[in-house]
């Protein structure tokens, strides 16, 4: 504001200044806005906008934040500070920043307040700061995220994000890593090359609110074939030189995880990052069920939570992608009743009756979806349904897959408001998950019914009653099932018969 106005004084007075002024004020700037405020503590972001005609090689945004404010973690920027002054620098994928496009970064600070003096290359920010209404505006969408009206294609990065290495059409599996279940102990070497990604289950928090993630192998006296940990290792390497992706799957039925505190946010952190760094491993799976995730009474707009526990896991796995960098593998896999149940409920609800967990998933994806490789929700275990034809589909057959799946791939509108649209994701980051056998989950379907849907999204072809309204999708990632171990008590049928039928897609 302050550029333009000296623009428009200089114009007035000295006429051959009028070509230079406009140029200064059209340079880059740094905006920053609150995505979200929970009280105690906010997320905040800044947009760096080159408004001139050359290209931004590299940025530095300095500011400083009020006494009493300290800053957590942060993503898309490394930092350096000095007292309550904080300088932020491009990390080396985001610094370079063509005339008219933006790059952002954000962090998490706990304490009042907004940052002052802000500087961008040395020059003032030129970004007026905004702060986040105490209730959500009622059809308004942030910043970074489309109108409602705006088709889904339009939210993801214009070029595609690195698939981390994945196929085209993946497959995609559990291994019993730390416990034996009915279906027995497999080692991590036994495990078939026709596997793209292996998730070891599963990570668990020390207890619920902790936030502190502990993995290891299953006790011999439960798993008497299980392999010493430098075996291990050293077979999750073989993999990996086969270009397999190995990663720690957090939660599962059992691993209930509530980061309800900035502590337990950090412990995630760090304890993740252990463990990752222990084994090598290439990145992580979310499969957070139960009562992990939930909506507190007023959080109803999914574009920006104020709930601690979808807060806190948001900012712990942009600070893990910012520990790794953009070649982290983060898959998620939640149950229908996280993600498509948003459909027709949200949270509590506008008089708070309804179950706080129905649809809790869509935050953390909404806010994860250019960092996220692929979503497999389990389209298993789960009660009848609506998809986008306002009809309810059961588990166990092909439409099921495909109305659920779907969804994901056209977008839907959440609690029915259509101004509060969850954009489609991109087909890459779509597979869906399936029982590998009659004993690994409630909804199984035979290969033939599997390969009817697959085909059916892909393609287009041999579809039962529930036409797809994202057409067809080409890029479908693939296939999840739980789990490698089941599929191997079962003589192997899931991966005889869908490794070789995806790698035959075109």
């Amino acid at each position: 504001m302050l550029l333009a106005a000296l623009a428009a004084l200089t114009t007035a007075a000295v006429g051959t200044l009028v070509a230079a002024s406009p140029a200064r004020a059209a340079g880059p700037t740094a905006s920053f806005v609150k995505t979200a405020d929970w009280g105690t503590g906010w997320e905040g972001k800044y947009t760096i906008t080159n408004g001139g005609a050359g290209t931004i090689t590299s940025w530095q945004v300095t500011f400083t934040l009020p006494t009493g404010t300290t800053l957590g973690s942060y993503w898309d920027a490394t930092v350096s500070s000095v007292g309550q002054r904080h300088t932020f620098t491009n990390r080396s994928w985001n610094g370079t920043i063509a005339s008219g496009a933006s790059v952002s970064f954000g962090f998490l600070a706990t304490g009042p307040g907004t940052p002052t003096d802000c500087l961008l290359n040395g020059a003032p920010c030129g970004g007026t700061p905004t702060s986040p209404p105490t209730t959500p505006p009622p059809t308004t969408a942030p910043p970074t995220t489309p109108p409602p009206t705006t088709a889904p294609p339009t939210t993801p990065p214009p070029t595609t994000p690195p698939s981390g290495g994945i196929p085209r059409h993946a497959l995609i599996g559990y291994l019993h890593a730390s416990f034996a279940n009915g279906s027995g102990y497999l080692r991590m070497a036994d495990v078939p090359a026709d596997w793209d990604v292996i998730n070891l289950a599963f990570g668990e928090p020390t207890s619920v609110t902790s936030g502190d993630i502990r993995f290891q192998l299953c006790p011999v006296t439960e798993c008497p074939g299980v392999e010493s940990e430098t075996a291990f290792i050293a077979a999750i390497r073989a993999k990996q030189q086969q270009g397999k992706k190995v990663l720690l799957s957090i939660g599962g039925q059992n691993g209930q995880v509530q980061l309800t505190t900035t502590a337990a946010r950090d412990a995630f952190v760090r304890s993740v990052s252990a463990i990752i760094d222990r084994y090598g491993l290439n990145g992580l799976d979310i499969d957070f069920e139960g009562h992990s995730l939930y909506l507190n009474p007023g959080d109803t707009d999914f574009r920006n939570p104020t709930t601690p526990v979808i807060v806190h896991l948001i900012a712990a796995i942009r600070a893990l992608k910012q520990r790794y960098g953009p070649n982290l593998v983060l898959t998620m896999a939640p149950e229908t009743f996280f993600v498509q149940l948003g459909y027709q409920f949200y949270g509590p609800g506008p008089w708070g009756g309804q179950d706080p967990r129905a649809g809790s998933y869509l935050p953390v994806i909404h806010a994860l979806r250019d960092d996220l490789t692929v979503l497999h929700v389990q389209n298993y275990n789960s009660g009848p349904i609506m998809g986008l034809d306002n009809q309810y589909h059961t588990m166990g057959g092909a439409d099921f897959h495909v109305a659920m799946t779907d969804m994901l791939l056209a977008g839907f509108p959440v609690a029915g408001n259509p101004d509060r649209r969850f954009p489609a994701l991109r087909q890459d980051q779509v597979a869906f998950g399936a029982p590998s056998s009659v004993s690994a989950g409630n909804g199984y379907l035979a290969p033939a019914g599997i390969q009817s849907a697959v085909s059916c999204l892909v393609q287009g072809l041999r579809c039962g009653s529930y036409t797809p309204r994202s057409g067809t999708n080409p890029h479908l990632r693939g296939l999840m099932t739980w789990s490698i171990n089941w599929d191997r008590y079962y003589q192997w049928e899931f991966s005889r018969n869908h490794g070789p039928y995806l790698k035959s897609l075109p």
